[in-house]
């Protein structure tokens, strides 16, 4: 199976780590300009929730094998790609911290689309979500860290202790800021920016401390 990717270096590495578990490699892509010259089945863009520009290269390649698999947890298919390649895209959470588990979830509108792929390449177990912004594990950590905030912000306990009794508590692997930590305060904020903004629903409005660290981290 040949496979490229694209993406930062620690997505590239959660990766490395799942497909050499199969005996498997990927070829590392600088760009998708010329991606319609190479016959891959695969096509990893681990970066595309934050830079989708490379749509356009996709639609040149539309025609081949290829199955593009997009970081595609901060928006939803039907609004983020062309009906054209509908059938190409599948949506995965390569969030940092949950690309480089066993399980995988994923999103696709194609009726072409064997999920059994994903086993072949080292995760095994394939859980299909429905077409929404946030899938389902990132949606729940991210509920539970935005509450974590909320407590903070109240002075009701520490970091420390809202991760130690989370994870004494639940036998949650992670404490909810170690969660933040992982994945990256930028990624937590603009999920729950963009669900917030899909559902309305008052469980995604950000906390205020939340967001003042996350601006202070942008303005750095």
């Amino acid at each position: 199976m040949k496979i490229a990717a694209k993406g930062s270096p620690e997505r590239l590495a959660e990766l490395g780590l799942i497909l050499s578990s199969a005996g498997l490699n990927y070829i590392g892509l600088e760009s998708t300009k010329n991606i319609d010259s190479h016959e891959y089945d695969l096509v990893f863009d681990l970066n595309f929730d934050d830079d989708p520009h490379s749509l356009s290269d996709y639609l040149k390649a539309s025609g081949s094998k290829t199955y593009f698999l997009l970081s595609g947890v901060k928006m939803q298919i039907e609004s983020a790609v062309p009906r054209q390649l509908w059938q190409k895209v599948v949506f995965i959470n390569a969030l940092p911290g949950f690309l480089g588990r066993k399980s995988i979830e994923y999103c696709t509108l194609s009726d072409s689309f064997d999920a059994s792929v994903f086993s072949s390449i080292g995760w095994m177990d394939a859980n299909k979500t429905a077409s929404r912004v946030g899938m389902v594990s990132p949606r729940v950590v991210f509920m539970i860290i935005n509450e974590a905030y909320y407590t903070l912000q109240e002075g009701t306990a520490s970091r420390n202790d809202i991760d130690q009794g989370m994870k004494l508590g639940t036998a949650y692997p992670l404490g909810p800021f170690e969660w933040c930590d992982k994945v990256g305060l930028k990624n937590v904020y603009e999920t729950l920016s963009a669900l917030y903004d899909d559902t309305h629903d008052e469980r995604y409005r950000i906390c205020s401390m939340l967001k003042t660290e996350y601006l202070s981290l942008q303005n750095k």
